[in-house]
């Protein structure tokens, strides 16, 4: 394993229901050229920027600054806005995605467009970090959020996302199984994790109902199979799985 220290990241699963069905998560299949997950379906988010620190801390929030990355990561690789006071039209977040794309900076966004940050509807829901002998390691937040009301149809971002979607967590997995799509372990834990939500607030009552001391997954062999495995009693129904079929980056 390397000895370089975790880099802090933040991801967001944006939430919105579906009449009658599962509810819907937004995810995006990054560029099989990526170095990390490449190729996989991830739920949006990054690295945690300095700036990132700035902007939470500018707001009063000086510890939320891995929230104010999962909202900014989820509109540059989606265009779907999540975690913003008040309405917001769809074309908006086309344009602010472009902006970011551009490099632009994201306070300068928000102050441009008078929009604010509600960092409250942001809900932490996992903490992973795993430690397999990859060449970077990852100490990511799991955030949960509302879907925006309106009409978000998520643009993938050039060179970064080949797509993005919305769909149920178990179409998602179904897709998995069938190999028409891949998933790291921590994407496919989290999706059955979510998978058993019929709603948001089933997913922000379970979050309560958890510690979010970090994951770090370890490998044991299991009846004379190594398996990668996760604590019990953290909310995931499947809590191993053999290390032949986890794809650990």
């Amino acid at each position: 394993m390397t000895d370089a220290p975790p880099i802090p990241a933040a991801t967001l699963v944006v939430m919105r229901p579906a009449i009658g069905l599962a509810p819907d998560i937004l995810v995006v299949e990054r560029a099989a050229a990526m170095a990390f997950a490449g190729g996989a379906i991830v739920f949006p988010g990054g690295r945690v920027d300095p700036a990132d620190h700035v902007l939470a801390a500018a707001l009063g929030r000086p510890d939320d600054a891995a929230k104010v990355t999962a909202i900014r990561e989820t509109i540059e690789e989606s265009a779907v806005v999540a975690g913003v006071a008040g309405a917001v039209d769809p074309a908006l977040g086309l344009l602010l995605q472009q902006a970011l794309i551009d490099g632009a900076q994201f306070a300068e966004l928000l102050d441009a467009h008078r929009l604010a940050l509600d960092l409250d509807a942001l809900t932490a829901f996992a903490r992973w970090m795993p430690a397999f002998k990859q060449a970077r390691r990852f100490d990511t937040l799991f955030f949960l959020a509302p879907a925006l009301p309106g009409l978000w149809s998520p643009r993938p971002q050039p060179g970064e996302c080949e797509t993005a979607e919305w769909a149920s967590a178990d179409a998602l997995l179904a897709r998995i199984a069938a190999g028409e799509a891949s998933a790291i372990f921590p994407t496919k834990r989290n999706l059955e994790r979510i998978a058993r939500f019929a709603g948001i607030d089933e997913a922000l009552a379970d979050a309560n109902l958890h510690s979010l001391d970090t994951i770090v997954p370890w490998i044991e062999d299991r009846d004379g199979i190594s398996h990668v495995c996760i604590p019990p009693e953290r909310g995931y129904p499947v809590t191993a799985e053999p290390l032949t079929s986890a794809i650990r980056a």
